[in-house]
């Protein structure tokens, strides 16, 4: 196998893969990357056995072949060479040599045959999707996902189909995200599935820049097209809980709230909440709302701002780091804040979005 290619050329995939590259792994090849060069083109693949990425470009071949190379290793040697180096990489046995101007690197490698390899996958329906759409949907939704739960199918996001919706939803048991996209074309089906928390990572960040993915959903797997770049995920397989019953129906007190003057106040007041608990006070009234936090060494915060709100005076506490990520994933101006009363879960949203709903628990303070 032997190939050559400028450093930006071969840089592009590999730096498209690297994300799921472990540098210790229990298993040796999942170190590596795959390198496939056919008559004309370069295909790297990674893998950690959940999430699987595939990138493809062209290169000059003089003898195509398949090889197993140690993944960080060949990205940062390439990242560190001169701008515009050319990179011959010819293999010789177990080895590869990898050689720019007057720099050569040499490589230990492991059989291709070894490396595993997700194949085809039994599609149950594909979407034609607007990237940044997507992207958007994740990002407004996948902070609410659970870390290393017990309840695994917590720690991932559901992605819904029903009619022209693509719904999105993630929640950790103590707040939640939902966010919905329209469609352009119906779903071939309604059904559900659950991406685990890394692939949807992945997801997102392969999703910049402008254009259409195509996204396809298995009984197993989740795959999609991004121009050259091909991600595949496992699903996580488990029942998402009912999150419409968690949606308050109607709140029954509504604050009305510029969104960045509240989020200030939240980030000022967070200064001095218990570091571990992360807790706020907001004492609502006519017109007004006062935050409040303490901490242990008997330290306080107070701001108080003026809201559109004439519902029943009320004390409730939250999480301020719960909070501050729903704020920041709404991006109107005014933002509503649903009350029940103290022990009510609280539901915000922009005023004029219907496609996105946050909620958060209350908590004792």
């Amino acid at each position: 196998m032997k190939f050559s290619a400028s450093r930006e050329t071969i840089l592009k995939p590999l730096h498209a893969v690297i994300g799921v590259v472990e540098r210790r792994q229990t298993m040796p090849i999942l170190s590596n990357v795959l390198v496939v060069i056919t008559d004309s083109s370069l295909k790297v693949t990674a893998t950690d056995l959940e999430v699987e990425l595939l990138a493809e470009t062209e290169v000059e071949v003089e003898s195509p072949g398949e090889i197993t190379i140690p993944g960080r290793k060949l990205y940062d040697i390439c990242k560190a060479l001169p701008d515009n180096a050319q990179i011959k990489i010819s293999v010789s046995g177990n080895r590869v040599t990898i050689r720019a101007g007057r720099s050569r690197f040499m490589l230990s490698t492991l059989r291709a045959a070894d490396f595993p390899v997700v194949d085809e996958i039994s599609a149950q329906q594909t979407l034609q999707l607007d990237r940044q759409a997507l992207r958007h949907l994740l990002e407004q939704t996948q902070f609410s996902m659970a870390h290393q739960d017990v309840r695994y199918y917590l720690n991932g996001l559901l992605l819904e189909t029903e009619g022209h919706t693509l719904r999105a939803v993630a929640t950790d048991g103590h707040r939640l995200a939902m966010a919905e996209l329209q469609m352009a074309e119906a779903a071939q089906r309604d059904g559900q599935i659950i991406v685990p928390r890394k692939g949807v990572l992945e997801l997102q960040r392969l999703l910049d820049g402008d254009g259409e993915v195509e996204l396809t959903l298995g009984a197993n797997h989740i795959r999609a097209q991004i121009d050259s770049i091909r991600f595949t995920s496992k699903l996580i397989d488990g029942k998402f809980p009912d999150y419409e019953r968690v949606l308050p129906a109607k709140p029954q007190n509504i604050v009305t709230v510029d969104r960045n003057l509240l989020r200030h106040a939240l980030q000022r007041a967070a200064i001095l909440s218990n570091e571990k608990y992360r807790g706020v006070r907001l004492v609502l009234e006519d017109n007004n709302v006062t935050i409040q936090a303490n901490n242990p060494e008997q330290e306080e915060a107070e701001e108080s701002l003026e809201i559109e709100y004439n519902g029943e005076s009320m004390e409730i506490g939250f999480n301020v780091n719960y909070l501050l990520d729903a704020l920041s994933a709404v991006h109107e101006d005014q933002v509503e804040v649903g009350l029940g009363d103290m022990n009510s879960s609280c539901l915000i949203r922009g005023s004029s979005d219907n496609n996105s709903k946050f909620v958060v628990m209350p908590m004792r303070l």
